[in-house]
């Protein structure tokens, strides 16, 4: 007699489910319901804005910790500069990419062009957004702590780096406060997996509150604007980093798109790249293959200063809010706009919204009336979904790229079968998900 399967033993659908397919059944859910219910859908944004704080309280930490790891992992010196190099090189090379991407499309598409808009005595007064300098200045703190309690991530990346460097330079006097370090981001690893377990329900009160509130009414007027922004997030990732992977990388961009799922999932309903964070490192190590050493140092820059998906959306919004005011834009209103993008990720931080006070920036360099923010402010939330999901990506692609140059990618991590990795139920894969 055939022993039967138990259903203890017996995974059930939902747990063995990979956690994007999870995801995305949230997502399709969220929607239906917000579609159904209406406005009345907020009342379920507080299941997202739970899992959203889960996020937040991860943020900082592992940040810190990963950063600190990953440069006394280094040993050498010389080898986190020139992989410092490397990364913020693509970062900001890409994000000027990205801008003129954007810049092509409205400029071809005119998503503006039509609506006859008048600017009117009350001109909307954006934030003032830091200049350079005061962004480079800003970099170091003054107070570590303080740093650390207010969740200034570029202060707390300079100094996790500066800690990281000196704790390798002391020697075996060191090796303590690094075993430390080392513990506590492995305790922030299995967090993050916990936290991540509350994915599929966070989104689907993200995406049930967001189709509630908007539905097809506010998106109607403004529906090519919308289409021209995302249809330039789909021609970055799938062309343009996908050639870099098939090019520079040299390996198979499938791969890399697959490895996009999850953390890109959770990048366009969080609409936060340092939110996104924890998804992206467990992406980049567990299914890409890239060294531990690397993604910790790699990845938290580039949540903070690659912003690739928000530089394509300035591009593409600075001109339908010209072509809406029926100003005429030259060539080197053109080139200030791709400059002033570019430098302006570095000190923008990868939180909800922070798209809005960079797009103030541009509006005010190439004089444009800064009352258009308030026709993009109604559907930002639309656009930084697809913006934070093309910075995500960019980050991953970068950490490839990167390890990929200094022999830290595990080219069989990343070559192995997706398929198999899904087939197998939450509960064998638990030991492989316990460090990320």
């Amino acid at each position: 007699m055939q022993p039967t399967m138990t259903n203890k033993s017996r995974p059930g659908f939902w747990s063995g489910l990979a956690l994007w397919k999870k995801i995305l059944v949230g997502m399709v859910l969220g929607v239906a319901a917000g579609a159904i219910m209406g406005p009345d859908a907020e009342m379920l944004k507080p299941i997202g804005t739970l899992f959203i704080n889960a996020i937040k309280m991860l943020i900082v930490p592992l940040v810190f910790c990963s950063l600190v790891v990953g440069v006394t992992s280094m040993q050498d010196t010389r080898k986190m500069g020139r992989i410092g190099v490397k990364a913020v090189l693509l970062y900001l090379g890409t994000t000027a990419i990205a801008i003129s991407i954007g810049l092509g499309l409205a400029t071809v598409l005119t998503p503006g062009e039509g609506l006859n808009m008048v600017v009117t005595d009350a001109v909307a007064v954006g934030k003032e957004a830091p200049t350079l300098v005061q962004t480079l200045l800003n970099m170091i703190p003054k107070n570590p702590v303080g740093a650390l309690a207010a969740g200034n991530i570029l202060q707390i990346i300079v100094f996790a780096l500066g800690l990281g460097i000196a704790l390798t330079l002391s020697g075996e006097k060191a090796e303590p406060a690094i075993k430390l370090f080392e513990s506590l981001a492995e305790a922030m690893y299995k967090l993050t997996e916990l936290v991540m377990k509350l994915a599929p329900y966070g989104v689907f009160g993200l995406m049930a509150w967001v189709a509630g509130k908007y539905g097809m009414d506010i998106l109607l007027p403004l529906i090519k604007v919308i289409a021209v922004v995302y249809l330039g997030c789909l021609i970055h990732v799938l062309v343009f980093y996908t050639g870099l992977i098939s090019t520079l990388g040299r390996l198979n961009p499938v791969r890399y798109m697959k490895g996009l799922l999850n953390p890109a999932a959770v990048a366009f309903t969080t609409t936060s790249s340092s939110g996104s964070l924890p998804a992206t490192i467990k992406a980049s190590r567990e299914e890409m293959g890239v060294s531990k050493s690397i993604s910790s140092f790699v990845l938290p820059l580039g949540a903070t200063i690659n912003m690739d998906g928000t530089a394509l959306y300035q591009g593409v919004c600075a001109l339908f809010i010209a072509q809406a005011f029926g100003i005429d834009l030259t060539f080197s209103d053109y080139l200030l706009i791709i400059m002033t993008s570019t430098l302006a990720s570095i000190g923008t931080a990868g939180v909800p919204g922070a798209g809005l006070i960079m797009l103030s920036l541009v509006l005010t360099t190439v004089g444009l009336p800064l009352e258009g923010l308030a026709i993009v402010a109604g559907i930002d939330r639309i656009l930084d979904m697809a913006r934070t999901s093309v910075n995500v990506c960019g980050d991953l692609m970068v950490s490839i790229l990167v390890a990929k140059s200094e022999n830290e990618l595990d080219e069989s991590v990343y070559n192995s079968s997706s398929s198999e990795m899904e087939s197998q139920p939450e509960s064998t894969t638990e030991t492989q998900t316990a460090r990320i």
